[in-house]
């Protein structure tokens, strides 16, 4: 055969080749064996297939069918139903696919930067807590790191799996904990979906929709101007940087010394506005899910903290519009102590963070008292995990207990002092000795440490320095000295009034 009509010939076969597959039924890496799909709402399934195919599907005894659009995409709603399984589910065109070992529950969403990331093989007692992970009706699925320029319709994954001391170790702990102890409480199946990374900001997590349509928002877009403008001379500098890094490995393993650690810089590509949203967040928000928990906020301290408030809320809102569900409960941790840098501003943070419990079913674990001042990892995930459930079991099911620390509510002045006035104050008290962690200023606005005695469900503030103070601030520091909880033992809330 002459060479051109071997080429015509391949070029041929690998049009049919094409629409061969084409013509097989598809479904995005979320619909999958051992998935968890969310109780009390429609069962979701979509995916693509030849253009204008019919496709059934069919589960706990119903089939509903549909016909392909012009792209061959397709969508099927299911009845809702209660929390049960295992079950089957079968999806019929030209090809039939059959998902094993599905459960009904409640599908949580895992997200933010590093300390949601942190996993269980790196918790102080690893081998006990992973021996120990035994919960075939928790089922994970970890999204893979992918920016991208724009919404994907699927991700990169490490698809569902159960529970089990074999697969967990890279899980993220305080996911697992706040997994486990909700599975243990409402005795639901729960399906963890785990999207994160670490050091990456807000304005990532974001859709450049939202972004873009704020115009009080366009500092992201400045501030990714001004890395874009960098980005040559960083790389130079990060290339000079690592020739010295080599050498000073070579060096420390001569001399016996402990290994050394690469300076950490943030990811080109990871840090463009709306990059996260669009490859780990936009293909998940087809699947039905019960709520969010959010670790994250470090990477938007420094220079970036004044927006933060605003932006945070913007995110928690954009997702919200995205899965289309209302207003999903959304359970953050605000981040911990730490002897971060003067300019970090890390309180600023933490207050920005608290103002977001102006938005419905929103709930905040504090973490001041159990960070590490010298490891922005603390070890310390199982607190975290416990107190992000404790909210969960108060905000999304209902249950009567005390969630949250004492949060600042209102301020009042009496004469020489402040009284603060909190919620979630039910027995306040110091723990550990006098109360401390306040702080006044006057009209100078130069804040000095206060007197500070608790007075039912309120804190009275003075200085003999400050003869009329107007403001007042707590655990205002990277590292606070703080110690006022409430009867549950849960601590309150860094913050500063008036704000």
């Amino acid at each position: 055969m002459k060479p051109a009509r071997v080429a015509v010939a391949a070029s041929y076969l690998l049009i049919i080749a094409a629409i061969s597959a084409r013509a097989e039924i598809t479904l995005p890496s979320l619909l999958a064996d051992h998935m968890v799909v969310q109780r009390g709402l429609p069962v979701h399934v979509w995916g693509k297939a030849s253009e204008h195919e019919s496709v059934s599907v069919t589960f706990r005894g119903e089939t509903q069918s549909t016909t392909a659009d012009d792209l061959g995409l397709w969508n099927i709603y299911l009845s809702p139903g209660e929390a049960g399984g295992p079950f089957q589910m079968v999806i019929r065109a030209s090809n039939t696919i059959q998902l094993n070992d599905i459960l009904v529950g409640d599908v949580w969403v895992a997200s933010g930067q590093s300390n949601m990331e942190f996993p269980m093989k790196e918790l102080a007692n690893p081998d006990t807590e992973i021996a120990a992970a035994q919960y075939p009706k928790i089922r994970i699925f970890r999204v893979e790191h992918r920016p991208s320029d724009y919404p994907r319709s699927d991700v990169e994954a490490k698809t569902w799996a159960p529970c089990t001391p074999e697969n967990v170790a890279e899980s993220s702990a305080v996911a697992y904990y706040f997994a486990r102890d909700i599975h243990q409480k409402i005795n639901v199946p729960i399906g963890l979906i785990e999207t994160f990374w670490g050091g990456t900001a807000a304005e990532s997590w974001t859709s450049m929709h939202t972004l873009s349509a704020d115009a009080s928002l366009m500092p992201v877009f400045a501030e990714r101007a001004k890395m874009v403008d960098e980005r040559e001379s960083v790389l130079t500098r990060q290339a000079l940087e690592e020739r010295d890094y080599q050498k000073a490995v070579e060096q420390a393993k001569a001399e016996g010394k402990p290994a050394l650690w690469r300076k950490w810089h943030p990811d080109f590509a990871a840090w463009a506005p709306a990059a996260l949203f669009n490859g780990m967040i936009a293909p998940l928000t087809p699947f039905a899910i019960r709520g969010v928990i959010w670790y994250q906020g470090e990477a938007n301290s420094g220079p970036r903290a004044p927006l933060y408030a605003h932006l945070f809320q913007t995110m928690i809102s954009d997702w919200r519009r995205a899965w289309d569900e209302g207003d999903v409960p959304f359970l953050f941790v605000q981040i911990a102590n730490w002897n971060t840098e003067p300019d970090g501003r890390w309180p600023e943070v933490r207050d920005a963070q608290r103002q977001a419990l102006a938005l419905r079913n929103t709930g905040m674990a504090v973490t001041i008292d159990i960070g590490d001042p010298v490891d922005i990892h603390p070890k310390n995930k199982l607190d975290v995990g416990l107190r992000l459930a404790r909210a969960a079991r108060a905000i999304s099911y209902g249950e009567k207990l005390e969630w949250s620390g004492p949060l600042y509510r209102q301020l009042t002045r009496e004469d020489h002092a402040l009284r603060i006035w909190f919620d979630h104050a039910a027995g306040l008290t110091a723990k550990s000795g006098p109360l401390t962690g306040f702080e006044v200023a006057g009209t100078d606005g130069k804040y000095v440490a206060a007197d500070a005695k608790i007075d039912g469900s309120s804190v009275i503030v003075s200085s003999s320095t400050v003869p009329d103070p107007i403001s007042v601030r707590y655990a205002w520091a990277p590292n606070p000295t703080c110690n006022l909880y409430n009867r549950e033992g849960l601590p309150a809330s860094p913050f500063q009034a008036p704000e």
